[in-house]
């Protein structure tokens, strides 16, 4: 088995210490190339150059972004056929990062060790699911995407990018960017097919469930949402501040059951367009990809194989 390492030395849990391990024990089993990304972009260049070659495993080690990359590195020529699956090399994932929502989707230690360990058991086992995977426009995301409050606090965290990220960096600006927001709070108009389009002030789209974590609690939005079915909307028509702190309290329970009058929600939508008259921040998996007017966001079924 032909296989590529990609690493982000920036990540908050990777170290020179656990590349090393993490490569000699992958060199063991499988024929191994290690790249260490340089720049933002870089990940997904090594991921389509692999899935070029026709190589067999592309193992990322890094926070969401980084498997972010490497997922529409893979899938960058494959176009968006349901169960294009096999032409594309597996993924495998390590987690690094500080909150690895997909990783712990996925059911995976956030240790790297004990990542590692299954890793190379599952090579072993030849042990592998797909997965479904969402759309946002021409970038894929792996578990979350959104348009309005959240991407806005995406853009806000990039800024502070010299700083560690952390939970309580994600709060305070959440919480400043709902007291000012930066943009404004323009309307944007959800688009389900079938159904009337609805104006709301900030849309969620979810690829799984919990949506994200903060620290180790799991925040929970649409939780009929897997990645073996279509994707999760959830959407605040107004966004004063008891409407807001009402869905903060049910996102934090176990069970994250969602009611409100200010809601609209789905857990299980093929496609959903989300529009504004100006330009409003869009984010996918926890990264800043720019500023939209329109996003058709849309399910792709068994779009990748992951080792598990």
């Amino acid at each position: 088995m032909r296989a590529v390492l990609v690493v982000n030395p920036q990540a908050t849990a990777t170290t020179p210490g656990g590349r090393d391990v993490l490569a000699h024990a992958l060199a063991s089993d499988v024929k191994l190339d290690v790249v260490e990304t340089d720049y933002r972009g870089h990940a997904m260049a090594v991921a389509r150059a692999a899935a070029r070659d026709e190589v067999d495993l592309v193992v990322a080690h890094g926070g969401d972004g980084t498997i972010n990359e490497v997922v529409n590195g893979l899938l960058a020529d494959s176009g968006e056929r349901p169960g294009n699956y096999t032409t594309v090399p597996m993924l495998g994932v390590v987690p690094g990062g500080s909150a690895n929502v997909f990783a712990r989707a996925l059911g995976l230690p956030c240790d790297p060790v004990e990542a590692t360990h299954q890793l190379l058991n599952a090579i072993e086992e030849r042990r592998s699911r797909t997965v479904g995977l969402g759309r946002a426009g021409e970038r894929w995301f792996t578990f979350n995407a959104g348009m309005g409050w959240d991407a806005d606090v995406v853009a806000g965290v990039e800024k502070r990018r010299g700083k560690q990220t952390s939970p309580s960096l994600y709060m305070r600006t959440a919480l400043a960017c709902y007291l000012r927001p930066p943009n404004g709070r323009p309307e944007l108009t959800v688009e389900v097919e079938g159904e009337e389009p609805v104006p709301v002030r900030t849309a969620f789209i979810s690829n799984t469930d919990p949506w994200s974590y903060l620290g180790n609690r799991p925040v929970h939005l649409n939780t009929g949402c897997s990645f073996d079915t279509g994707l999760g909307l959830f959407a605040l028509r107004g966004m004063a501040l008891p409407t807001v702190l009402r869905h903060l309290r049910q996102a934090l329970r176990t069970r994250g059951k969602h009611r409100g009058k200010q809601l609209l929600r789905d857990d299980d939508v093929a496609v959903v367009a989300v529009t504004a008259q100006e330009p409003v921040n869009l984010q996918v998996d926890g990264d800043l990809v720019g500023q939209r007017t329109r996003v058709e966001f849309r399910s792709v079924a068994r779009a990748l194989t992951v080792a598990a």
